[in-house]
């Protein structure tokens, strides 16, 4: 028996992902009774545990930490008969029933039911002390993060919709807000660049970008390292020999706005349908069903607009309760025909 299991077996619901979406599905799926098994991935606990606090998930007046609240659902899922198991999908068979899930370290996984809740990845930048101060100061998610910098001098990382939204909603608390772009025009539509133009509390930072973010986890940032060039792409510049102008400037918070990635490399060649962006396409109407039977989607993995703690708590829940639903219908006598005998 090794981490996911035998490979003989085959489990009602295998859950691909454990942060607030998958930990979600876990709790619902065991309390239906259907034993998940809910594979880890490469960062347990997904983006929620570098967030130092959140102060917006219902239940908790003072606020909670990411890490303590990923803890909680984990244990949570646990009480009721979740099973987690460290693994990363690599490949997925979804032709035929069951279903078989390969992991990157060569196990084999079978189910009848695949629930994708593998997350979005925000993309970094590359500055130095990024990691280290990512969670204290250093933020993906101005919705998630921004009343935390009332008063504050912010950064904003970035030149497309996205960033002009993290700098459109930081408006509502911080001081000031700087967008900082490498090149001398927008990537945003027309309509967002307009709006984050014209506001009288964003200033632009053109042929711009972050080097270097100042601070410590003990005081959060406290300031950043610009690099600028009149051509932009100023480290590429740097890194060709030419001079670059270099100034340091004290901000009390930094936002990347340069996009997220949906982890779904393992679904590309399969039947499953994703967006342009990559993102898990789910049926019309209130479901989280796929383009596949018996397989579902929660989280960030496909949701390019919310991207937040609590809603992909409720398209977890979503997501086992479809499975549930799903699984009991058994559309297919083949698949009722293997879960009967791997419950025997």
């Amino acid at each position: 028996m090794s981490d996911a299991g035998n490979a003989a077996e085959i489990r009602d619901v295998v859950i691909a992902g454990s942060g607030v979406a998958g930990l979600s599905a876990a709790v619902y799926a065991a309390r239906a009774d259907l034993e998940p098994l809910v594979l880890e991935g490469p960062e347990p606990g997904g983006q929620l545990t570098l967030t130092t606090d959140v102060e917006n998930f219902l239940g908790f007046p003072e606020g909670v930490g990411g890490m303590e609240l990923i803890q909680r659902g984990k244990e949570q899922a646990k009480r009721f008969g979740a099973e987690f198991a460290h693994g990363t999908v690599e490949n997925a068979t979804l032709e035929d029933r069951p279903f078989e899930l390969t992991l990157t370290n060569g196990e084999v996984v079978r189910t009848g039911a695949l629930i994708v809740a593998t997350g979005a990845s925000a993309r970094w930048v590359g500055a130095e002390n990024e990691d280290e101060l990512m969670g204290y100061g250093l933020s993906t998610c101005a919705t998630c993060d921004g009343a935390f910098h009332r008063g504050d001098d912010v950064l904003v990382i970035g030149g497309g919709d996205s960033a002009m939204e993290e700098a459109l909603f930081l408006t509502k608390f911080a001081e000031s807000v700087t967008v900082v772009h490498r090149r001398d025009e927008l990537r945003a539509s027309e309509v967002m660049a307009d709006r984050a133009l014209e506001h009288d509390d964003i200033q632009f930072r053109w042929n711009t970008e972050l080097l270097e973010i100042h601070g410590s986890q003990e005081t959060g940032v406290t300031g950043a390292t610009l690099l600028s060039h009149p051509d932009g792409r100023p480290k590429e510049k740097r890194d060709d020999g030419n001079d670059v102008e270099r100034e340091e400037v004290d901000v009390g918070g930094i936002f990347y706005g340069v996009g997220h990635v949906p982890n779904t490399d393992f679904l590309e060649d399969t039947p499953v349908e994703l967006s342009d962006s990559g993102h898990l396409e789910t049926l019309e109407g209130m479901t989280t069903e796929t383009t596949v039977a018996g397989v579902f989607g929660a989280g960030d993995v496909m949701d390019p607009d919310y991207r937040q703690a609590i809603t992909s708590a409720g398209t977890g829940s979503m997501a086992a309760l479809d499975a549930e639903e799903w699984l009991d219908k058994r559309p297919d006598e083949a698949t009722q025909e293997l879960l009967a005998e791997a419950s025997d």
